[in-house]
């Protein structure tokens, strides 16, 4: 049969694993099996299973053909996975970097591309997308000791050309509940610190952003176990939430999603509102002088 190997292209993302469960549910809705499938597409049937899994990417042509031989007639469900499709193989500006982060890391940017709001909490450093150069490049110093200069200063380009979502037009709607303690850690020194803790109160200004900060004095919450990110996306996808650890990162969907969700409501209630954030802040930043 025609098409065995494995296709050339893009390899397995979190967007071929989502296109793939797609196209799984509606062939199984449609009581069609793989081995049908493979003969319509004239592919291996461990392509068709591969496709599934989102281990190989499937083309546009393919996914087309596949939406109308499961009889899907819905305009909605069939531009959402075209799109889906079309993510796959697109390239982001964030590609070029693919070769110097983890697998599953690059998965991160295309959510934040795609996300209708990002919330996160932190419990050990500012998130990423709210720091300065120099906070940024003191933090991965630290996390990758023994890596060249050259590679330092392309993560930290990386760090930062991520930052643009939150500008421009439908800059993302962003949220993040920051521990107390976080703001008077001395990441890089009294002077980078100052930097940083003048760029969140600048950031704090934006319609799209908040920054919001959970008090020392705060009892026990539900974000005890660790920082996480919580991606909420467009309705045709299950939001979805990110954790780094030490052994690697981790994107978690429904239903165990749920238990971030749970989380991240807890914690947002336990912290300032903007204003009184902002004002605490300043507090910090007056006394790090």
């Amino acid at each position: 049969m025609a098409g065995r190997g494995r296709p050339k292209g893009p390899g397995s993302s979190l967007r071929s694993r989502w296109l793939g469960e797609r196209l799984r549910g509606l062939r199984e809705a449609a009581a069609i099996s793989t081995v049908e499938v493979a003969e319509f597409l004239q592919r291996d049937r461990s392509v068709v299973g591969r496709y599934e899994t989102g281990d190989y990417p499937i083309r546009r042509a393919d996914v087309y053909a596949l939406l109308t031989y499961y009889g899907v007639e819905d305009k909605k469900t069939r531009e959402t996975l075209l799109e889906l499709c079309e993510d796959v193989w697109r390239k982001g500006w964030w590609d070029p970097y693919k070769k110097e982060v983890t697998k599953d890391f690059i998965d991160l940017p295309w959510l934040e591309s795609r996300t209708d709001g990002l919330c996160t909490y932190q419990n050990m450093v500012i998130h990423g997308l709210l720091q300065t150069r120099a906070y940024a490049e003191t933090v991965i110093r630290k996390a990758e000791e023994g890596a060249g200069e050259e590679q330092i200063q392309r993560w930290v380009d990386l760090r930062l050309g991520r930052q643009a979502i939150l500008a421009g037009d439908g800059a993302l709607r962003y949220t993040m509940v920051i521990e107390e303690p976080v703001l008077h850690r001395p990441i890089g020194g009294a002077a980078v610190m100052d930097e940083q803790l003048k760029y969140l109160l600048d950031l704090g200004e934006r319609k799209n952003i908040e920054v919001r900060v959970l008090p020392t004095a705060h009892g026990p919450h539900s974000g005890h176990l660790g920082s996480f990110e919580l991606f909420v996306m467009p309705e045709q996808f299950t939001d979805v939430a990110y954790v780094e650890t030490l052994g690697g990162a981790l994107f978690v969907e429904s239903p165990d999603v749920d238990r971030f969700e749970f989380a991240w409501q807890d914690v947002s209630k336990a912290a300032l509102d903007p204003k009184r954030s902002a004002a605490l802040i300043k507090t910090i930043l007056k006394e790090t002088k």
